[in-house]
């Protein structure tokens, strides 16, 4: 984690004063609210827009990759909350490929976990880390009493497509395969991801869908990439000027694609694949603001035709990656909360023959 600055500081500070203000406060601050879509933006949100889009670092994509890469760094810390938890440890997770970092997060030590969710940052497959999913991760475990394993799989450039699908796959089988490790069973271990992790736990649950020792339990996706093929409609209506923007989507593709991947690979577009049937219950969260909504939505639509137990949530106020502002949103902390208490709930009913 990079040192925060003086001035990171007091953003932080100033996020979490403006997410506590009345609504009606904002309201008078900012003026005409936003409105595209039939969706009204989020009065917090649209206040924090106006500051993070004059930043520096709005236009992460023209800068130097270590540049940027500690941008999202800092942005994540400055959002994120300090959720207590019993256990916070670093591990390392044997891969193909050698070992990736991994952390391990546990409300309490005293009872089994409710679920083992192994989870898979955002950042475009290019940035983002354990750390910068922090805040989620803390928060998932704190109000689902699950443990929760967040992946620091490897980063394009450097480790293109598949590189990072290839350590995801492998973590998620081996959580699975030393669930007890995790105070958890083996038919209880999930996958999750906000973005580019929702994109790898897409995937993984399909590759791993017919794995003998068993398949994902679940899978939360936030916000997750699925169709890099082509642009829905959702790029047009936010391309610019609500945090991820096309160009960015544009130069993350081209970094993870960079050693031959296809974007019509389904092991990349998983809205792409020909057969869903027979993945794990899936739960999907979509911003109302934001260039990945309709394919998440056309994700959640396809599974739910597959016959796949399906629960669309679209945030309709919100932007892309508001899940990782669990210290300064209410809505934020909220909506990591619903994910986590639906899947406590989908692994209850699947034992009991209610989810099929």
């Amino acid at each position: 984690m990079l040192r925060p600055r003086p001035q990171d500081h007091l953003l932080r500070w100033g996020a979490r004063a403006l997410g506590s203000l009345p609504p009606a406060a904002l309201r008078a601050v900012n003026g005409r609210p936003v409105v595209i879509d039939g969706n009204t933006l989020h009065p917090a949100v649209q206040t924090s827009l106006r500051v993070m889009n004059d930043a520096p670092g709005a236009h992460f994509e023209r800068l130097p990759l270590d540049e940027a890469r500690a941008h999202i760094e800092i942005e994540a810390w400055t959002f994120a909350g300090t959720t207590k938890l019993a256990q916070r440890d670093d591990v390392e997770i044997p891969t193909r490929a050698g070992r990736v970092p991994g952390r391990v997060y546990r409300a309490d030590l005293d009872r089994a976990a409710s679920g083992i969710i192994v989870y898979f940052h955002g950042g475009g497959w290019v940035l983002g880390s354990v750390d910068s999913a922090d805040a989620t991760c803390r928060t998932l475990a704190k109000t689902s009493g699950m443990t929760v394993v967040s992946v620091g799989y490897r980063l394009a450039p450097e480790a293109p497509f598949p590189a990072g699908l290839h350590d995801s796959v492998d973590a998620f089988r081996w959580v699975r395969d030393n669930a007890s490790r995790f105070g958890g069973t083996a038919d209880a271990v999930g996958v999750g991801g906000e973005s580019a992790g929702g994109n790898l736990s897409a995937v993984v649950a399909s590759v791993t869908r017919d794995d003998a020792e068993g398949a994902p339990a679940f899978q939360i996706l936030f916000c997750p990439v699925t169709d890099l093929s082509r642009k829905h409609r959702s790029y047009a209506l936010f391309a610019d000027g609500f945090f991820l923007t096309e160009a960015q989507m544009d130069w993350y593709a081209a970094h993870y694609l960079s050693g031959g991947g296809s974007a019509d690979d389904p092991l990349v577009s998983p809205l792409r694949a020909e057969d869903l049937s027979g993945l794990a219950p899936a739960y999907v969260a979509v911003s109302g603001f934001d260039v990945l909504r309709d394919e998440g939505v056309a994700y959640a639509e396809r599974l739910e035709a597959a016959g796949v137990a399906t629960h669309l949530v679209t945030h309709t106020g919100q932007i892309h990656g508001f899940f990782n502002a669990c210290g300064a949103l209410r809505d934020a902390r909220d909506a990591v909360a619903d994910a986590g208490r639906w899947a406590v709930t989908t692994l209850a009913a699947t034992r009991t023959g209610g989810i099929r």
